[in-house]
Protein backbone atom coordinates (compact mmCIF):
# COMPACT_ATOMS: atom_id res chain seq x y z
CA UNK A 1 0.00 0.00 0.00
CA UNK A 2 1.16 3.27 -0.49
CA UNK A 3 2.76 5.49 1.96
CA UNK A 4 1.27 8.88 3.48
CA UNK A 5 3.03 11.78 2.69
CA UNK A 6 3.03 14.43 5.52
CA UNK A 7 4.94 17.56 4.72
CA UNK A 8 7.46 18.26 7.69
CA UNK A 9 6.80 20.77 10.42
CA UNK A 10 9.88 23.46 8.85
CA UNK A 11 8.04 23.00 5.10
CA UNK A 12 4.53 23.94 6.63
CA UNK A 13 3.58 27.27 4.65
CA UNK A 14 0.71 29.13 5.82
CA UNK A 15 -1.05 29.39 2.11
CA UNK A 16 -1.11 26.14 1.86
CA UNK A 17 -2.63 25.59 5.80
CA UNK A 18 -5.37 27.99 4.93
CA UNK A 19 -5.92 26.92 1.34
CA UNK A 20 -6.90 23.53 3.50
CA UNK A 21 -9.04 24.96 5.95
CA UNK A 22 -10.65 27.23 3.27
CA UNK A 23 -14.04 24.61 3.08
CA UNK A 24 -16.59 24.44 5.59
CA UNK A 25 -16.88 20.56 5.65
CA UNK A 26 -12.71 20.36 6.55
CA UNK A 27 -13.15 22.84 9.13
CA UNK A 28 -15.39 20.52 10.78
CA UNK A 29 -13.56 17.51 10.71
CA UNK A 30 -10.61 19.93 12.28
CA UNK A 31 -13.29 21.18 14.93
CA UNK A 32 -13.51 17.36 15.38
CA UNK A 33 -10.27 16.09 15.65
CA UNK A 34 -9.56 19.26 18.02
CA UNK A 35 -11.59 17.53 20.66
CA UNK A 36 -8.51 15.05 20.35
CA UNK A 37 -10.32 11.86 18.72
CA UNK A 38 -8.79 9.99 16.06
CA UNK A 39 -11.10 9.87 13.71
CA UNK A 40 -11.25 7.41 10.89
CA UNK A 41 -12.97 8.26 7.10
CA UNK A 42 -16.17 6.59 7.19
CA UNK A 43 -17.32 7.50 10.46
CA UNK A 44 -16.81 11.01 10.21
CA UNK A 45 -17.92 11.68 6.87
CA UNK A 46 -20.79 9.06 6.80
CA UNK A 47 -22.88 10.84 4.19
CA UNK A 48 -20.02 11.52 1.81
CA UNK A 49 -19.10 9.73 -1.13
CA UNK A 50 -16.14 7.88 -0.48
CA UNK A 51 -13.91 9.62 -3.31
CA UNK A 52 -15.20 12.76 -2.21
CA UNK A 53 -14.18 12.31 1.44
CA UNK A 54 -11.05 11.29 0.44
CA UNK A 55 -10.31 14.11 -1.58
CA UNK A 56 -11.31 16.57 1.90
CA UNK A 57 -8.92 14.30 4.00
CA UNK A 58 -5.65 14.65 1.72
CA UNK A 59 -6.24 18.01 1.38
CA UNK A 60 -6.00 18.45 5.10
CA UNK A 61 -2.72 15.60 4.99
CA UNK A 62 -1.12 17.59 2.46
CA UNK A 63 -1.88 20.98 3.82
CA UNK A 64 0.08 19.70 6.95
CA UNK A 65 -3.46 20.09 9.17
CA UNK A 66 -3.60 16.86 9.97
CA UNK A 67 -1.23 12.99 10.51
CA UNK A 68 -2.89 9.93 9.20
CA UNK A 69 -1.84 6.50 9.64
CA UNK A 70 -3.16 3.21 8.23
CA UNK A 71 -4.07 -0.19 10.72
CA UNK A 72 -4.90 -2.44 8.12
CA UNK A 73 -8.03 -1.28 6.21
CA UNK A 74 -8.48 1.25 8.81
CA UNK A 75 -7.41 4.87 8.49
CA UNK A 76 -6.97 7.42 11.47
CA UNK A 77 -6.38 10.55 11.38
CA UNK A 78 -5.06 12.95 14.34
CA UNK A 79 -4.74 17.17 14.46
CA UNK A 80 -1.32 18.30 13.95
CA UNK A 81 -1.62 20.84 16.57
CA UNK A 82 1.95 21.18 18.02
CA UNK A 83 3.44 21.37 14.74
CA UNK A 84 0.98 24.18 13.43
CA UNK A 85 0.97 25.99 16.88
CA UNK A 86 5.06 25.62 16.39
CA UNK A 87 4.70 27.24 12.89
CA UNK A 88 1.79 29.68 13.22
CA UNK A 89 1.27 30.32 16.85
CA UNK A 90 -2.35 31.04 17.82
CA UNK A 91 -3.70 30.15 14.60
CA UNK A 92 -5.59 26.73 14.78
CA UNK A 93 -7.06 27.82 18.46
CA UNK A 94 -8.53 30.91 16.02
CA UNK A 95 -10.09 28.74 14.23
CA UNK A 96 -11.06 26.04 16.58
CA UNK A 97 -12.52 29.09 18.47
CA UNK A 98 -14.64 29.77 15.31
CA UNK A 99 -15.59 26.31 14.76
CA UNK A 100 -17.03 26.07 18.83
CA UNK A 101 -18.78 29.12 17.91
CA UNK A 102 -20.85 27.87 14.88
CA UNK A 103 -19.53 29.53 12.52
CA UNK A 104 -19.22 26.25 10.38
CA UNK A 105 -22.35 24.47 11.69
CA UNK A 106 -24.79 25.81 8.96
CA UNK A 107 -25.45 23.18 6.22
CA UNK A 108 -23.98 22.92 3.28
CA UNK A 109 -25.56 23.85 0.54
CA UNK A 110 -26.61 21.33 -1.99
CA UNK A 111 -23.56 19.81 -3.46
CA UNK A 112 -21.15 21.96 -1.68
CA UNK A 113 -19.50 18.33 0.48
CA UNK A 114 -19.26 16.91 -2.92
CA UNK A 115 -17.36 19.36 -4.22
Amino acid sequence: MKAFVHPAREDLRLDAVLEALAHPLRLRIVGRLAEGEELTCSTTLPDVNASTASRHWRVLREGGILWARREGRIITHTLRREDLDARFPGLIDTVIAAVDDGETRAPLPDGAATG
